[in-house]
């Protein structure tokens, strides 16, 4: 059997690295795995999207006897080394059977190309950044994962490893229960907040979504603020954080998209989404026309876990007590909507003034995402 790899150059090429999931998986073997919106994918891949004015990628299919077998994406983001000041190319996208040479020849492929723009790392799973989706599930394949959030089976990490690459950093998740009777808030936690909120003086507001834009403006503040030390944090252009928040808006629940203030000046923001992979799931064909946009839109209230998607604070605010609050805030929102949960993802393993608080409350660690490195070819 031939195995080729090719670049995607027709439109027909690139339906054929959209569709190939669907190819791979099903309802038997993978319960877990939730089919994404097609659209979503296209999106991430289209080059008129403002994050591609300062990025390119070129995309290979693994064909072998005529059948798409697998795919990847190799990324260049100049914004990305202009930042950190570094020669690192990225990764992602990836699909594969489970069969090395296919897992092999891809990433030989993916480094050739960045290789020729004259970087020497790749880096990945990103699709197509770290502000977007990332990482490789290593550890929580028996649970559904929440919107927005990757599954792969578990054989992709060994795939990826006997492909040379190396593990450079994981990305944890914890889930918060608001439902369970079995589970509270410790009352030493509670006092501790309490007292945190008294001294501090910050306050909690509803983003105004009838003032969309203003509101915007100060997120996009918060986070690029909020995020500037973390590793692998590129800032995000003011164009690409406005189209990223426009696809977002609909699918928000005004509850669970709120600032922090302090004196009338935004600390902080957290974005709690509702998790729509409980709609989509039943969505097999990954379609949002017909029937997706409608069953998504018509069943978001009555959604009731969601996935902590944002939590972002201001370097001159960020101490230990401030953590908490938010912590405490979203729980205290939360009972009050009737939720059942929430997930907090995805938190750099190495995050203590966040991990703190969520281990403070007894919850344990539930799924992880890796991020790997190569050596370009």
């Amino acid at each position: 059997m031939t195995l080729e790899i090719v670049p995607v150059k027709s439109r027909r090429d690139l339906r054929r690295f959209v569709n190939l999931p669907w190819t791979l998986y099903n309802e038997v073997e993978h319960p877990h795995w939730i089919p994404p919106l097609r659209v979503t994918t296209y999106d991430a891949l289209d080059r008129t999207k403002p994050f591609y004015r300062d990025a390119e990628r070129e995309l290979f299919l693994a064909v072998r006897d005529g059948k798409v077998v697998g795919r990847i994406a190799a990324i260049e983001n100049r914004a990305h080394n202009r930042y950190h000041n570094d020669r690192v190319g990225f990764w992602g996208f990836l699909e594969s059977v489970e069969n090395q040479p296919v897992v092999d020849a891809l990433f030989a492929a993916a480094g050739s190309w960045l290789a020729g723009r004259g970087l020497d790392v790749m880096r990945g799973p990103v699709m197509p950044s770290t502000n977007y989706d990332c990482g490789l599930l290593v550890d929580g394949f028996e649970h559904d994962p929440s919107f927005m959030t990757p599954w792969n089976p578990p054989s992709y990490g060994t795939l990826v490893e006997q492909a040379g690459l190396t593990r450079v950093k994981d990305l944890v998740a914890y889930f918060i229960p608001m439902s369970d009777d079995s589970f509270r808030l410790p009352p030493a936690f509670e006092a501790f907040a309490s007292r945190a909120q008294t001294k501090s003086a910050l306050t909690f507001r509803d983003l105004d979504l009838s003032r969309w834009d203003a509101e915007l403006e100060l997120c996009w503040d918060v986070y690029n603020s909020a995020w500037e030390e973390n590793w692998g944090f590129v800032p995000m252009t003011k164009d690409e954080f406005i189209v990223m928040a426009k696809d977002l808006k609909p699918l928000l629940i005004p509850e669970f998209a709120f600032m922090a203030e302090m004196q009338g000046q935004p600390a902080g923001f957290m974005l709690i989404v509702p998790d729509f992979n409980q709609i989509l799931k039943t969505n097999r064909g990954g379609r949002l026309f017909p029937f997706g946009a409608v069953k998504m839109l018509l069943g978001k209230k009555k959604l009731r876990t969601g996935r902590i998607m944002a939590l972002g604070i201001k370097r001159e605010f960020r101490t230990r007590s401030i953590f908490p609050l938010f912590v405490y805030e979203s729980f205290r929102r939360g009972k009050a909507y009737g939720a059942v949960g929430a997930e907090a993802s995805w938190i750099l393993e190495d995050n203590e003034l966040l991990l703190g608080p969520l281990k403070a409350l007894g919850l344990k660690e539930y799924r992880r995402w890796r991020m790997y490195d190569g050596v370009t070819r």
